[in-house]
């Protein structure tokens, strides 16, 4: 049975301190239609930009993922994200009036806590999950760190850490359904060793900090004096070590509580792929830079297993969505350098274009004229264009625009394609498309073999008008 997307049934709003900044932040989650995803605005910002929750976009992972779009970022984000993740929400725009998240004390608990009362509503449109079909490794030794994806028949994650000192070794967490996170997890906060407190507050860098909002380890013997001073320092009666080896600012929820913290973190971070999948999670001593390199795997792994949606047989009968006139119109190409007939397929992420090869093709008088093979360079320039139509598609005034190469990688051969072919490019988008550039990957078909594949970089750019090169002059 096929699972359906959700929004919230209504607007929420939460308020608090960014850790860092120590600034308050106001945001309120709306809901949203359906393939929206996750999106932040910035409303406190000239023209409100809109920065998606994708892991292309982060731009920091230091004590925190940062995702960085349309020249505005949001920083703290996987408590928030892990929260959407764990209560299986697709769909909401998120206002935020400032660059952080605010910490709250910690954990998902509060964003949680808002979106189960601003309830849920199924959508009309079917929640694709990509079920992860092989076993997918990451791992970086100096960190001693290392993920595996293992298919499963839902989404699952076991999490271990080990910071090596005898307050915090070993710990392991799991999360065996994700209808357990927000009594599982969600609630489990953020913890930080004593000597990273003192350097975090020596060089103002946690002004939102408080002592209810991490656990604090102490792996090290701290004098009454000392004690006395982050007292005063937090504003607390008395500070003390528990036998636990941690500050009494707060009591666990769980022993292994800092373990499932971390495990929150993963599911916030690995949220970012964009896409639900199915897989079971191994995740040993993960971090935020771990995290999102791992996301950035596995979306890979998505956008050439979506591709694979699109293999033969196409419907090569059914209306066009561009033909060759509305083509001309978007394309400055002309024939003999016009090489796409029709588009038949097309959304946000991917497109698939068709180009008839006849004899009547002028390079075959010259290009193997007694076998005529069509050349390569113009497979490729005939799969460009594909592209190119996708990314016109995206503007609004597509005919003020042209795309142009940047660079070509990865072109392998597989075989030749003569006079009577029909070639099927099929391309998926590799990354979002910033900053008018374009990553594409794309595989071409005869019948239902490949023939020719490529990863494609272009840029849209808009036209120069006669005008504006008068002026110029």
């Amino acid at each position: 049975m096929s699972e359906r997307q959700r929004t919230i049934q209504s607007p929420v709003s939460v308020s608090g301190k960014g850790l860092h900044s120590g600034l308050t932040v106001n945001m309120t989650f709306w809901p949203a239609d359906t393939n929206h995803g996750i999106r932040f605005r910035r409303a406190d910002l000239d023209n409100q930009p809109v920065i998606r929750a994708d892991c292309n976009l982060v731009s920091d992972t230091n004590r925190g993922t940062s995702l960085l779009e349309n020249g505005a970022s949001v920083s703290t984000i996987e408590h928030v994200m892990a929260a959407l993740r764990g209560l299986e929400i697709d769909n909401v725009l998120i206002d935020v009036d400032n660059q952080e998240i605010p910490i709250l004390d910690g954990s998902s608990r509060f964003f949680t806590e808002a979106l189960l009362k601003a309830g849920f509503r199924e959508q009309n449109a079917e929640r694709i999950s990509i079920a992860i079909d092989r076993v997918i490794i990451y791992q970086d030794s100096s960190r001693k760190t290392e993920f595996i994806a293992i298919p499963a028949d839902e989404f699952r994650v076991t999490v271990m850490i080990d910071y090596e000192t005898e307050v915090l070794g070993t710990q392991n967490a799991a999360l065996e359904h994700i209808s357990d996170f927000k009594n599982e997890i969600a609630n489990c906060r953020t913890f930080v060793f004593l000597h990273e407190l003192e350097y975090l507050l020596q060089n103002d860098l946690i002004k939102g900090g408080d002592l209810s909002n991490a656990i604090v380890f102490v792996n090290r013997l701290i004098s009454q004096e000392e004690l006395d001073r982050l007292a005063r320092l937090f504003k607390k009666p008395s500070v003390k070590v528990l036998n636990k080896g941690i500050l009494n600012n707060l009591e666990l929820y769980f022993e292994n509580e800092p373990a499932r913290h971390k495990l929150l973190d993963v599911v916030g971070d690995l949220s970012l792929v964009g896409t639900p999948f199915k897989a079971h999670i191994i995740a040993r001593r993960p971090g935020h830079g771990a995290n999102v390199h791992f996301a950035k795997i596995l979306k890979q792994y998505i956008v050439e297993k979506k591709m694979r949606r699109f293999v033969p047989p196409f419907d090569l009968n059914k209306s066009p969505l561009y033909d060759i006139n509305v083509i001309k119109q978007l394309l400055p190409h002309r024939p003999p350098f016009l090489l796409v007939d029709k588009i038949i397929d097309k959304d946000e992420t991917h497109v698939i274009g068709v180009k008839n090869v006849t004899m009547n093709e002028s390079y075959f008088m010259g290009h193997f004229p007694d076998e005529p093979v069509m050349p390569g360079v113009l497979q490729i320039e005939a799969m460009a264009q594909t592209g190119g139509l996708f990314m016109l598609g995206s503007v609004k005034d597509p005919g003020n625009y042209a795309t142009y190469f940047l660079k070509i990688d990865n072109v392998r051969f597989r075989s030749k394609v003569v006079p009577g072919d029909t070639l099927v490019f099929s391309l998926e988008l590799v990354s979002p498309i910033r900053r008018g550039l374009c990553h594409m990957k794309g595989v071409a078909y005869v019948a239902d073999k490949p023939v020719m594949e490529a990863e494609m970089l272009a840029q849209i750019s808009r036209k120069k008008t006669k005008q504006s090169s008068k002026q110029k002059e």
